[in-house]
């Protein structure tokens, strides 16, 4: 059966274009048709960007049509996140407080896939400026898991993989502070990448904020897509310094020959483990055993310190921001951080520099470990994913939510790259893991992850399913 132009993957749409297969409007208009069709009942783009998208499509056609130079990307739509500045639309994160926020020009990543000759497409949803693993927008409403309608997409973008698990678009961009990118792809289906820091570039121009600590050691932008293929063609296209983020480097896609074994965590420390989800790892190991990889169970060290520091780190800079954040916020965001908030003693010169010591004691650790098991392979969640609304039913619902995504909270707090894929589904909802490399290092993450992937398959582009 031929496949329609909105299953394609991006790496396979590029092809099509720069052979004259197909063009980039065609790409284009099967991809906003695909958006008329499925987003009623999904509610993951909010914002089409209809006759500017048909007009870059037009002139990728034109560039290809008069033999101009062509990006790795050229004439593939693209969809962003509504926290990432897009010229002349609103950086809303999510809220209304932030609706008038009009960006004048680009942010790094979207300015790098430009640059790479993709068109954007759309904007996608996200809870209130980031700050709940749960796509329930204040300003745009909740999306829908499109495995299992009132289920979560995860988040916070989960608008992201709702539309590439449903075909709305081929590539996406997201971000991650504590799980973001791949909460949601775990959710959904799909795969993603969270860099090493300052492997991309992150920052918005429109911001009147200067990045907060937490910000500077543990968000990072990266990318969605269906196939680990394209996450791998998308990190390359954004990755490399930019003048906007003082952090962003240029390094390798690529390092030393190391050994191939890995570390499986299926039931980490610190909770409860569905068995579903601890299946779900198990098939990722023996996928990597049939690809040559020596897989042990076995837990890497100061797992509980590495949660904790994530946890001081992030609530003693939102203590920080409460008085800039809270009146931005709807009352959904506003009750899972009053739910989920932990409060520590007021920050002294001391205790913030016992917080950065104990951090880099689990960071030296890690580095330690990761020289015998260059890979660590574990679950993104504990947990299936949860009804829309469960994170801020009470308390106790909110730190069940707080439980199960626990083991993502390592790669943000000592900056390592993760790449999330697929490994099947179970009662009707992706299962899947992430795959921990050492510092620049996504090019073994993604090795993995497409090890997997071929032994699993694609799971994605499907119907919305009620």
């Amino acid at each position: 059966m031929t496949k329609e132009l909105w299953q394609e993957s991006a790496t396979s749409l590029a092809q099509l274009i720069r052979s004259g297969q197909t063009s980039s409007r065609e790409v284009v208009e099967a991809h906003l048709a695909r958006i008329d069709a499925v987003n009623g009942g999904v509610n993951a783009v909010v914002e089409v960007r209809r006759d500017e998208v048909l007009a870059e499509a037009d002139a990728a056609d034109e560039a290809l049509k008069n033999g101009e130079p062509l990006g790795a990307l050229h004439g593939v739509p693209f969809s962003v996140k509504t926290n990432l500045d897009v010229a002349g639309y609103a950086t809303t994160e999510g809220t209304a407080a932030l609706k008038d926020v009009v960006a004048t020009t680009d942010s790094p990543t979207v300015e790098k896939m430009r640059d790479a000759g993709a068109v954007m497409l759309a904007r996608t949803n996200m809870p209130d400026l980031g700050l709940r693993i749960n796509a329930e927008s204040s300003l745009y409403g909740a999306t829908h898991n499109p495995w299992k309608h009132g289920y979560t997409a995860g988040g916070s973008s989960g608008g992201e993989a709702a539309a590439i698990a449903s075909g709305m678009s081929p590539m996406g961009l997201g971000n991650d502070i504590g799980g973001s990118l791949r909460n949601p792809a775990y959710c959904c289906g799909v795969a993603s990448i969270k860099p090493t820091r300052g492997r991309v570039p992150q920052g918005n121009p429109s911001s009147e904020l200067q990045t907060s600590i937490n910000g500077q050691i543990m968000h990072v932008e990266g990318v969605l897509a269906r196939h680990v293929g394209d996450v791998r063609r998308g990190l390359e296209v954004v990755m490399g310094s930019h003048h906007g983020d003082p952090q962003s480097v240029d390094v390798p896609l690529f390092g030393r020959p190391v050994s191939k074994r890995v570390a499986l965590v299926a039931a980490p420390t610190g909770g409860e483990t569905d068995a579903d989800v601890a299946q779900g790892v198990r098939v990722a190991g023996r996928a990597l055993e049939a690809a040559g990889y020596v897989v042990e169970e076995v837990e890497p060290p100061l797992l509980l310190d590495a949660y904790f520091a994530w946890m001081e780190l992030m609530m003693t800079s939102l203590a920080v921001a409460m008085p800039r954040i809270e009146p931005l916020m709807g009352e959904g965001g506003k009750r899972f951080l009053e739910l989920t908030y932990v409060e520590f003693p007021p920050a002294t010169d001391a205790s913030m520099a016992m917080m950065h010591e104990a951090r880099y004691r689990v960071a030296r650790a890690w580095r330690e470990f990761l020289t015998t098991y260059p890979l660590i392979v574990g679950p993104v969640w504990t947990q299936p994913p949860f009804a829309l609304g469960f994170d801020i039913e009470d308390a106790d619902s909110a730190m069940k939510v707080v439980e199960l995504f626990r083991f993502v909270l390592p790669a943000n707090v000592l900056g390592l790259p993760a790449a999330c894929v697929p490994t099947g589904v179970a009662n009707g909802l992706p299962t899947g893991v992430q795959v921990i490399g050492d510092l620049f290092r996504e090019d073994l993450c993604l090795n993995a992850a497409e090890a997997i992937e071929e032994r699993v398959g694609v799971l994605t582009p499907i119907d919305p399913r009620p």
